[in-house]
């Protein structure tokens, strides 16, 4: 079992919110930001690294200019939920760039997946070549964005404050 990491304090929390909004922060603009000197703020950041509070920094990259236009939230039942089924069916979607995002679900559907493609085409052969030919699954229902409202990858911090 991992180790829970410690709870950061308000000024890694402000790192943490920052970090957010732009990665590309200076470590010395990070520091003047949140009202200590740098080398107490690299201290504060390297600590969180280590303890997986921060995993990695990453480009966000616009879909549409790559060409991505179709983001599609598609619904999928398995014909059975043993631990090998849901193996058998996250380990056929964890390598496919078209997936962005894969949960394991409660409710009507076993599996929720965010997929993006360039058309209706491409998502097709999406469905036909890949999705319906993992063995253990038996419905698939997808419903299609029409423009997107609200999109982030910041978490919340507000509740670590209290």
């Amino acid at each position: 079992m991992p180790a829970i990491p410690c709870l950061p304090d308000a000024a890694s929390i402000r790192i943490l919110d920052l970090l957010q909004e732009n990665c590309e922060i200076s470590n010395n603009d990070l520091a003047t930001m949140i009202g200590i000197s740098a080398s107490p703020c690299w201290r504060r950041l390297n600590d969180m690294k280590t303890q997986g509070i921060i995993q990695r920094s990453v480009a966000i990259v616009d879909p549409l200019a790559l060409g991505l236009a179709v983001n599609v939230f598609v619904h999928v039942s398995l014909t059975h939920q043993d631990r090998q089924s849901l193996e058998i069916f996250d380990n056929a979607v964890r390598n496919r760039p078209e997936v962005m995002e894969c949960y394991l679900m409660s409710g009507e559907s076993d599996y929720m997946l965010r997929v993006v493609a360039e058309d209706l085409i491409k998502f097709q052969e999406l469905m036909i070549d890949f999705l319906t030919k993992i063995p253990v699954v038996s419905n698939i229902r997808s419903s299609f964005a029409l423009s997107q409202v609200k999109y982030t990858t910041a978490l919340p911090t507000g509740h670590l404050n209290r």
